[in-house]
């Protein structure tokens, strides 16, 4: 009795686990002409929007300061005294060195005594040539010695001019040997020191004084790439943000954005023929004395604004052999379609695509690889749960909000920014 049990209980577990696993079965497959047909495959698509998109440039540059002005003597002689601090800040007219003054102090004595003389020389002179005028005018005196008297008389004024001009000269000279600072800003370090010998316009300078509180940034922009900017401004593709002064922001050697916004300038005239390129030259507030002559900089420049962008997360683009854009895409009928599409530039993880895709395409960003052209799918949206039980990581969002684009050194590998 227990044997036919144990064979009922047996046969009864084996039926019902065969008609659970057709039951499974069923919902995953179906028979058609003695082969089993696998359901589409789920893949993560990105609905395509247009966006307002601000484009931005990244361009490579240094920094130097606004005034620059070395220092040099006018005078020779020896340094006797340094009065002022390395890396101070100075006034325009401050001592900086004081050159031995003696042998010009003597100078101007010497030009002043001279001076002195002359004038005392001119007065007998003129005595006599007005005299002579008028013993001439009776003829008492031959016409020749009246012209001699005058001429001395001019001869002698004359020569007071000449020490007057050497006098002046002399004061100068002594004024000379107090170096003072032409300008205002920060002095850097000191080239002589207390009793060095300096001549007159040497070509080292003493020092060298830069105004720092603005400075200036120059940068390079490749001249391909202003051609292609203002044929989009001109076809209508990009406008420009506004009439006002192009704003500049700055990314420093650490990666940190600076704080304060400068303006554009002016570009050079001239395209330089060894690299195609061209130098921006723009204007920061440097009141903390952030921004030091020589630093590398990275500059963000506004290019303009697209009204009706189109962005595409990266991993929705591949290449063919050729190299081309293509992108795989869910259409209307559920099926996967291959398309052609032009790239502009990278914006962050996002291609800015130009051409080939409009608003309501469905871009395949994840699963891609588990589908062929014309094979039908089953399109979920990106950062949904897929039927692998594993939701698609979301990335930068394709629509909604304000984005910011960025291409560096005018090459495509900018970056974005989005706000939502």
């Amino acid at each position: 009795m227990n044997g036919r049990y144990n064979h009922y209980l047996i046969f009864t577990s084996a039926a019902l686990f065969a008609a659970l696993l057709l039951s499974g079965c069923g919902k995953f497959m179906k028979r058609g002409g003695g082969q089993m047909q696998m359901p589409p495959p789920e893949v993560a698509v990105a609905v395509i929007r247009q966006e307002r998109l601000t484009l931005t440039t990244e361009l490579p540059g240094r920094v130097s300061a606004f005034l620059v002005a070395e220092v040099r003597p006018q005078v020779g002689g020896i340094v006797k005294d340094r009065l002022f601090e390395e890396g101070a800040d100075i006034k325009a007219g401050d001592l900086l060195y004081q050159i031995d003054p003696a042998p010009y102090e003597a100078s101007y004595s010497g030009a002043r005594a001279a001076l002195a003389r002359a004038e005392a020389n001119v007065v007998p002179l003129r005595y006599r040539a007005d005299r002579y005028k008028e013993l001439a005018a009776i003829n008492a005196v031959s016409r020749q010695n009246y012209d001699d008297a005058f001429a001395a008389l001019k001869q002698a004024e004359a020569e007071i001019e000449v020490n007057k001009a050497a006098l002046e000269n002399a004061k100068i000279n002594l004024a000379y040997t107090r170096v003072t600072a032409p300008i205002s800003g920060r002095i850097g370090r000191s080239a002589v020191t207390i009793g060095a010998l300096v001549t007159a316009s040497q070509g080292s300078p003493l020092s060298v004084i830069q105004q720092l509180d603005q400075v200036y940034v120059d940068v390079t922009q490749s001249s391909a790439n202003l051609l292609l900017l203002k044929r989009n401004l001109a076809n209508g593709k990009l406008k420009r943000a506004g009439e006002s002064t192009t704003k500049v922001r700055l990314i420093l050697e650490d990666g940190t954005l600076y704080p304060l916004e400068g303006t554009l300038k002016f570009s050079d005239v001239t395209v330089d023929q060894s690299t195609s390129s061209f130098i921006l030259r723009m204007i920061f507030p440097n009141s903390e004395y952030t921004l030091l002559p020589g630093m590398y900089v990275r500059a963000v420049v506004e290019e303009g604004v697209n009204e009706n962008a189109i962005l595409v997360p990266q991993q929705g683009v591949a290449r063919d052999t050729k190299g081309n854009a293509i992108a795989m895409l869910a259409d209307g009928s559920g099926k996967a379609e291959l398309r052609m599409v032009t790239v502009a530039r990278a914006i962050g993880d996002k291609w800015l695509v130009t051409e080939g895709l409009k608003p309501g395409d469905q871009v395949i960003v994840e699963g891609v690889q588990k589908v062929r052209p014309g094979a039908p799918v089953k399109a979920v949206p990106f950062g949904a749960a897929m039927s692998g039980g594993s939701p698609a990581a979301p990335r930068a969002g394709v629509s909604g909000g304000r984005s910011v684009a960025t291409e560096r050194d005018g090459h495509h590998d900018a970056n974005s920014v989005t706000k939502k």
